[in-house]
């Protein structure tokens, strides 16, 4: 049985949407976007018009490229100011013979008793370890025999104002969000392994305007924090040293530069307009200087952000965001950080580069939910799934599994 699922990530430069079929444990990418984007910045709404626009046009071009109206979404949001607690809830297995997905969302589900969401919204609750009876540390319980099943969860919740402004831009654009997610749960997600699932780790974005610097303990998020500090600032750079426009800088950047400068070609050379009919020349060299010099503070000061976070071994770094795709970074990354750090590595077809990796991952982290409470979810009608089929010749649409909810979002 095949589902499909959409994801929407909304960035100060752009909107990503992501429209994946799982079948046999597995991601087809159906369609993936990149479009401009106004009205929002670091994933907050600061003009609700432009930003309504901007998710209306993302959306149209999925549309256009599928043949059939999304209107359900998965949506990233910014783990800036987010709050963690561990709480604990249980439930009375229903079958002693065996436990199941129902069993694990009451006792989920019991843990958010008690709980005051009047300033905050519930984003996730994520389980950290079950006991059955006595049996302690069981990852996964389905399947098992038990009379009682307890959790450890860890539960997190961010500011109701910007997040509902975020859901209304969602809401005008004609969509419903089944579920929400940090974009740093995103970004592990898709790079999440057995080996990660049993380290403590960093996952570094760097995004437009800032980077985000996120602390997982065995798959689970456990610090975050934000440096006001991203690719943006690259461009600024080559347009103060080279008088070139912003927009200029950026295609310099990205086609052009090298990451780190000793790869770079002093005999290359770009022709950029500075006004009209006035042109200048730079070496590959000379750009590339700059552009390292401020990627190598961003990657500093991540380093020493990690370090404020925790005392703990960090066992591996995963560096993505568009940033990361520039040539030579990788090496760069080697130089300052060493063999624990990594540049993701974007390999799905539809999605080969790391500024899809928080949408793409949220719909992995989507899945694991359904999976963990033994439910599935198909956002599309029957009709939309057979005309977008690949693989499977019957979709099953359970509409009526979301039942418990807070708010708009999916937690049991």
């Amino acid at each position: 049985m095949s589902d499909i699922y959409t994801s929407i990530d909304l960035g100060t430069d752009s909107i990503k949407v992501v429209v994946a079929e799982r079948f046999n444990k597995k991601y087809h990418v159906l369609a993936s976007t990149t479009s401009p984007s106004s009205g929002i910045k670091n994933g907050f709404i600061v003009e609700t018009k432009s930003a309504v626009n901007s998710v209306k046009n993302a959306i149209k071009q999925i549309n256009e490229m599928l043949g059939i109206k999304i209107t359900k979404v998965i949506a990233c949001v910014p783990p800036e100011n987010c709050n963690m607690d561990i709480v604990l809830g249980n439930a009375d297995v229903i079958d002693p013979n065996e436990i199941t997905g129902q069993d694990v969302s009451n006792a989920l589900l019991d843990s958010l008793k008690g709980q005051d969401f009047t300033n905050n919204e519930l984003v996730t609750a994520m389980p950290i370890t079950f006991t059955i009876d006595d049996d302690k540390n069981v990852q996964d319980p389905k399947g098992r025999k038990g009379s009682k099943l307890e959790t450890r969860v860890v539960i997190s919740t961010t500011a109701k104002e910007p997040l509902y402004r975020l859901l209304e831009v969602l809401r005008l654009s004609g969509l419903e969000t089944v579920d929400i997610c940090y974009s740093s749960f995103g970004d592990y997600y898709s790079v999440k392994n057995k080996m990660y699932d049993e380290l403590v780790g960093a996952i570094i974005n760097i995004g437009e305007e800032s980077t985000n610097v996120s602390i997982f303990n065995r798959g689970i998020q456990i610090k975050n924090s934000v440096i006001p500090m991203g690719s943006k600032n690259v461009d600024k750079d080559i347009t103060y040293i080279f008088k070139s426009k912003l927009s200029y800088s950026r295609v310099i950047k990205e086609d052009f530069s090298v990451a780190l400068s000793e790869l770079a070609d002093s005999n290359e050379t770009w022709v950029y307009e500075i006004s009209k009919g006035d042109t200048k020349e730079v070496n590959q060299l000379g750009v590339s200087k700059v552009v390292e010099a401020r990627v190598k503070e961003i990657l500093n000061l991540s380093k020493k952000e990690i370090k404020n976070l925790t005392n703990r071994e960090i066992r591996y770094i995963i560096i993505t965001g568009g940033l990361s795709e520039l040539e030579g970074f990788s090496h760069l990354v080697d130089q300052e950080f060493g063999a624990v750090a990594k540049v993701c590595n974007a390999n799905t077809i539809g999605v080969r580069h790391n500024k899809f990796s928080s949408c793409f991952g949220a719909i992995k982290y989507f899945n694991n939910k359904l999976d963990l409470r033994g439910k599935h979810y198909n956002m599309v009608t029957n009709e939309d799934a057979e005309t977008l089929k690949s693989v499977d010749s019957k979709v099953a649409v359970n509409d009526n599994m979301i039942g418990k909810v807070f708010g708009h979002f999916f937690v049991d």
